[in-house]
């Protein structure tokens, strides 16, 4: 999906132009806030309720969580819709300061239902452990919007700005309609097949208040601060010198072309991070501290051994990407110049997750708002007076606050030992030399002549080197493979009595985990 989706955003990127971009990511700042309002924590209320109902043999309970979650998220998101679509002419012509986007925020409305309604859906058949049919789902989606968007795109090539920008808006609208009537019945079967009981004990909803609403309010603040930044960047631009034009133009840059290559192999991370959230409830639920420590360290050695290999494919050729993917932009420098933020980014993503399955969701967001707040004052102040470069330090120095915060609260809570040799030296050391070896081959990247093939290729090799070497190195193990997978196995309706042996603890067994 992601992979799909990198290609989409280039080719609208291209067909659209910077400017069009800068503009469809001012919206989505506002939209961004809008899907907060609309799914207000129900995808994680959701799969933190259930997974802990099953762990503690109250599978029973699962249907009328469900039921108060889909209540919640109709409430929410009624509300945002209606707020986003009264409000669109405000928001357009005072806020964004361009009415063109008008009519692109009133579609945008109409889809904030159907999200909150769906991640009740997602966060249902991430607890059970059927992550799967939320990737089927997401692709068919996908699929449906790269298909309308690009068809609408090629009806209206010469029109207006804000013809353009209906397009964008009006494909994802449908293609989420589309989603939402095909994973409605799947859930609605499911459940019923898996939890054809049902029992309440009325705190339910209680019990989903509790965590949402906390997660919900602090969302609002940080989401907020994140779209008022979105919409300062551009004026700060302006006043820097820059024509409005321009502004708009680098900002589409960095946002729609440079940084959905640095967050595109981010998939694999994000991805493996929803898996974690329910099996450290799970862990928490039945106290097996042993178990908490030994996970945490091993999702930080993978995400550090992942990301700074990513950070050193991505500085490498950082260029050869932008040439490829969008010529004539400045996208590879700022790629290259983003690049190095990869580790911190990506292990921030995994300790968060593991944050929430262990209670420490409120935290997490306090951490968020703190970090929204810091990012918007750097903004305000540093982007009129060094333009572009402001905006580029405050995601340096917001980033790196937000991971340092997160980690050390999990250092404390779980006492994990570091092991920086491992974990960081040893990587970057392959990794460096991997990058090294494939550009020594000469005519396989040539800078005069850059392929898809060539930089395929090119990037495969590196890949490869640098997996011989970390397994040469021993930073990474067969067993690390193995438990990954175990992730993927759905949960049993009952927990199983036999507790996990210190042997199946130190060889990474996950038996245990596909008995819960």
């Amino acid at each position: 999906m992601r992979t799909v989706g990198v290609w989409f955003q280039v080719a609208i990127s291209n067909r659209a132009g910077a400017e069009v971009m800068g503009l469809f990511s001012l919206m989505t700042g506002v939209y961004g806030f809008a899907l907060t309002l609309a799914t207000s924590g129900i995808q994680f209320g959701v799969t933190r309720l259930v997974s802990e109902a099953v762990s503690c043999g109250e599978a029973v309970r699962v249907r009328a969580l469900t039921r108060k979650a889909t209540i919640y998220a109709l409430t929410c998101g009624g509300i945002a819709a209606l707020l986003l679509f009264s409000a669109a002419e405000l928001i357009g012509t005072g806020w964004l300061k361009d009415p063109r986007t008008v009519p692109s925020l009133r579609l945008f409305a109409l889809t904030l239902p159907l999200i909150a309604l769906s991640s009740v859906f997602n966060g249902y058949f991430t607890a059970v452990r059927k992550s799967r049919k939320n990737a089927t789902i997401g692709i068919l989606e996908q699929m449906v919007k790269i298909t309308l968007t690009m068809r609408l795109l090629a009806l209206i090539a010469g029109k207006s700005t804000e013809a353009l920008l209906i397009s964008l808006v009006l494909g994802g609208v449908l293609a989420e309609l589309l989603s939402f009537v095909v994973e409605l019945p799947i859930y609605l079967h499911d459940r019923k097949a898996q939890f054809s009981t049902s029992i309440e004990n009325g705190g339910e909803a209680r019990e989903l208040m509790k965590i949402t609403l906390p997660m919900a309010f602090t969302s609002y603040i940080r989401s907020g601060l994140l779209t008022l930044q979105h919409i300062l960047i551009p004026e700060g631009l302006r006043k820097s010198g820059a024509t409005h034009a321009a502004a708009l133009s680098a900002y589409g840059c960095i946002q729609s072309m440079a940084l959905p290559i640095i967050l595109y192999p981010s998939a694999l991370i994000s991805s493996f991070s929803g898996l974690i959230i329910p099996v450290m409830a799970e862990c928490r639920v039945t106290d097996q501290k042993n178990r908490i420590s030994y996970m945490v360290a091993r999702v930080w050695s993978l995400a550090l051994l992942f990301s700074i290999g990513t950070a050193g494919v991505l500085i490498c050729f950082s260029q050869v990407f932008g040439a490829l993917f969008y010529p004539n932009t400045n996208a590879g420098n700022y790629i290259r110049i983003l690049a190095p933020l990869i580790p911190i980014m990506y292990v921030d993503t995994a300790t968060d997750a593991m944050l929430k399955g262990l209670g420490e969701q409120l935290y997490s967001m306090k951490i968020n708002i703190a970090d929204a707040a810091i990012s918007l004052a750097l903004v305000y102040f540093l982007i009129p007076r060094y333009g572009i470069v402001g905006y580029l330090i405050g995601i340096y120095v917001s980033e790196t606050f937000n991971t340092v915060m997160s980690i050390t609260r999990l250092l404390r809570i779980t006492g994990v030992p570091s092991r920086v040799g491992k974990w960081v030296y040893k990587p970057l050391l392959c990794i460096l030399l991997a990058t090294y070896c494939t550009k020594s081959i000469p005519g396989l990247l040539s800078p005069s002549k850059v392929t898809g093939v060539s930089l395929t290729l090119s990037v495969a090799l590196t890949a490869v080197i640098y997996a011989i070497l970390l397994r040469l190195l021993k930073s990474i193990s067969a067993q690390d493979c193995q438990w990954i997978g175990s992730l993927l196995k759905p949960i049993h309706h009952r927990r199983s009595k036999e507790k996990p042996t210190k042997l199946s603890f130190l060889h990474g067994s996950v038996k245990s985990f596909g008995k819960l």
